[in-house]
């Protein structure tokens, strides 16, 4: 049996079903985050063991607030393309719309966008919120691009969860705003 988590929202957009992590997308999700390609999402070194935990916590954000990282599920292949979706784990200072795509491949697709699109359509309509940012390693060019596409604009006054390390603070449009 394959556990599933029942009450998490599916969203459909029209080339991705966009639903709750589950075993399936654990190999493509070790693959991105043992490789160099996950250096802006994840600290230096980590390892299949890390990796595994960083999936539980996903796992967990998902039941113990409700709502949590999306896998974007290619609607022709099944594939397991990345993920976008609503994080806010303890010590965070703001709910944050995060998103990475896990396979080349699947790069310079707009995938992505699409995924965030909705995701932000479900984080200002279902989820109530007024407001959210996303965190983004200043060197990370290709999120900092998505995030201007997607109407975020840099919020230079907003906090970090790591004061420690350098990273930019993007804010998206509130309701109103909402793509």
């Amino acid at each position: 049996m394959t556990p599933h988590l029942a009450d998490a929202p599916v969203l459909e957009t029209e080339r991705l079903i966009l639903r709750a992590p589950d075993m399936r997308d654990w190999p493509a999700f070790e693959a991105f985050m043992t490789s160099d390609r996950s250096r802006f999402v994840r600290p230096p070194e980590v390892d299949r063991r890390l990796a595994w935990r960083a999936f539980g916590h996903w796992v967990g954000h998902w039941i113990l607030r409700g709502f949590g990282q999306f896998i974007l599920e290619d609607r022709a292949t099944g594939a397991s393309l990345g993920a976008v979706g609503n994080w806010y784990p303890e010590g965070w200072p703001e709910r944050e719309v995060g998103w990475m795509i896990f396979a080349p491949e699947a790069e310079g697709k707009g995938y992505a966008a699409e995924a965030a699109r909705a995701v932000l359509g479900h984080t200002f309509g279902t989820l109530g919120w007024n407001t959210a940012v996303s965190y983004i390693d200043p060197e990370n060019a290709g999120s900092i691009a998505l995030a201007q596409r997607l109407g975020a604009t840099l919020d230079p006054a907003a906090r970090t969860p790591h004061p420690e390390e350098s990273l930019l603070v993007y804010r998206h449009a509130g309701p109103e705003g909402a793509a």
